[in-house]
């Protein structure tokens, strides 16, 4: 069953979507309104107390006092796209890296960047899974399914906190 709740934040209102697998919410979509926003599907289930260990975990990352997150994710994506976002899971917390240098990580050719940067895309979790930590080779804020302007606001909060 999906189910989920939104919530407020720094970054506009989130929509926390998720599975219940074996009694526990795993987390499948964190979105934000505008950009590539997840849209509500009629047969999904409104229930906040689903994501009880999610919410307080995300506002107090906003708060500056949390720089990881302890959750189940879902499995979505493909094999390459999964390299993709474990190396984007791996840059830390008030870090940045770059569209080359994951491609690095992951064994991909130069070639790949652009690939690289559509499964960057495709990252279904934002702000959970840190893609607004990816950044252009000569340093610019380039691209994120939230906005641009989300993306500076998110890393100004990492680096502030």
């Amino acid at each position: 069953m999906t189910v989920y709740t939104t919530m407020a934040s720094p970054v506009g209102e989130l929509l926390l979507v998720g599975e219940i697998r074996d009694g526990e919410t795993v987390l499948t979509a964190v979105s934000m309104a505008g950009g590539k926003a997840v849209l509500v599907e009629p047969d999904w289930v409104a229930d906040a107390e689903a994501f009880a260990a999610v919410v307080p975990q995300l506002a107090a990352y906003f708060a500056g006092e949390r720089t990881g997150f302890d959750l189940r994710f879902g499995d979505g994506g493909t094999e390459f796209q999964r390299r993709v976002w474990r190396a984007i899971d791996e840059i830390p917390y008030g870090g940045t890296t770059t569209y080359g240098e994951i491609a690095r990580r992951i064994g991909a050719s130069r070639a790949a960047v652009r690939a690289v940067g559509s499964a960057i895309g495709a990252n279904p979790l934002l702000i959970v899974r840190p893609c607004h930590r990816v950044i252009g080779a000569d340093g610019s804020l380039t691209g994120y399914a939230g906005g641009v302007e989300r993306k500076q606001r998110l890393l100004e909060l990492e680096r502030i906190a």
